[in-house]
């Protein structure tokens, strides 16, 4: 079993994302997501949740 390399998890994972309408990607703070300030570039929807990781 691979050993997880924690500055690889912080790059892939933190502060990252994804629209649950369209799948869109983006980067930005937990705290502004939520406040309610993001939409998604993609289809301006605010529902948003982290990346699940595997």
């Amino acid at each position: 079993m691979a050993t997880k390399i924690p500055v690889a998890q912080a790059r892939l994972f933190a502060n990252r994302f994804v629209c649950k309408k369209c799948g869109h990607k983006m980067r930005t703070q937990a705290t502004r997501i939520l406040s309610g300030k993001i939409r998604c570039r993609k289809c301006n929807s605010n529902a948003l949740r982290s990346i699940r990781r595997k």
